[in-house]
């Protein structure tokens, strides 16, 4: 048995030392350690050995594995190190070199004029409030005062779902939701998209984005909405904008405006940008209609309110002087970047 144990520790000392490799030299460990390697074998046949002479077998056998084992483990870091040296050989850095540049996403214009938007409104203690944009005839149309035969509600403006479910045409009925709950007072924006049915042009597109907001409380008056806005449009365009209310019909608010801002271009003298009027369009505005209170059970001998709207779109073009809105959903690099 001794004679046998010497042979087969010489013979994989032997093929560790011709192993050239790390796959052969795992090769050998398993032709000599593994279950079914030599070694193995002679512990396996143990059983046939005289147990009074099983001691000193067993530790002889140990013996040999030890030493196989320390052999194979010096042999593997040697030919590791001699792998890693052929490998910073070959693979030379040249530290010199400038570095390569992953490149990384733009924020698009949406959102940058809307963070902004939301930014100043809750400066002023609004609270941001989001819906879903598969809505209910009810909310969409009924709730804000435009009954069944409103020209708003004809299907070439609206996309229709079903008879009583459509794309929201408006982020309108997110107050209405909110109204409903009957949590007053209310000081809210609610920022999304919208759909309609408009052929893609330059002003266009059948998705879009509002941000509508919504005050109630009691003893608000038509003052506190022309303040709130000119401190919007103060913040937006800058210290020295003002605005101008012209008249208008909004069938959810009564009295209902139109809202311009003094061009920030040529500060009101008349441009290209403002086509020569010294004003530009920015959103509608009113004071919320009574009927549309009632319908969400809030008394309107007690409370009052004003509500806006305004494209987030037209922000974006007018901030960033984009010429075409389709610019905003081609995803085209070269103009992302600039943002």
């Amino acid at each position: 048995m001794k004679e046998k144990l010497q042979e087969i520790k010489e013979q994989a000392m032997k093929r560790i030392l011709e192993a050239d490799n790390l796959d052969k030299l795992n090769d050998v460990r398993i032709a000599f350690l593994g279950k079914k390697g030599e070694l193995t074998a002679v512990l396996k046949s143990m059983k046939n050995v005289d147990p009074k002479e099983r001691p000193m077998v067993g530790q002889m056998v140990n013996e040999a594995r030890e030493s196989i084992e320390k052999f194979l483990d010096d042999t593997k870091k040697k030919l590791e190190n001699k792998a890693r040296e052929i490998q910073m050989e070959r693979e030379v850095i040249d530290v010199t070199l400038p570095a390569r540049k992953n490149p990384v996403g733009h924020r698009h214009p949406n959102a940058i004029a809307q963070e902004e938007v939301e930014r100043i409104f809750i400066g002023m203690g609004y609270e941001v409030i989001e819906g879903p944009e598969i809505e209910y005839d009810e909310y969409n149309f009924e709730k804000l005062n435009i009954p069944a035969n409103h020209p708003a509600k004809d299907e070439q403006d609206t996309f229709y779902i079903t008879k009583d479910i459509l794309l929201r045409t408006q982020t309108s009925p997110v107050q209405a939701r909110v109204m409903e709950q009957g949590k007053l007072p209310i000081r809210m924006i609610s920022p999304g998209r919208v759909f309609r049915s408009d052929e893609v042009d330059a002003t266009h597109s059948p998705s879009f984005h509002q941000i509508e907001g919504l005050v109630i409380d009691k003893n608000i008056t038509f003052a506190d909405l022309k303040g709130t806005l000119g401190e919007f449009a103060r913040q937006l365009f800058g210290e020295g904008t003002k605005t101008k209310f012209r008249p208008h019909h909004f069938p959810f608010t009564e009295p209902s405006a139109e809202v311009d801002v003094s061009c920030f271009k040529c500060g009101g003298k008349g441009c290209r940008f403002c086509k020569g009027s010294g004003w530009i369009e920015i959103l509608g505005c009113g004071m919320v209609h009574p009927h549309v209170l009632e319908m969400c059970g809030i008394d309107p001998e007690e409370y009052t309110g004003f509500a806006f709207g305004v494209g987030l779109e037209r922000i974006a073009l007018l901030k960033y002087e984009i010429d075409d809105m389709r610019l905003l959903y081609e995803n085209d690099y070269r103009f992302l970047k600039q943002f």
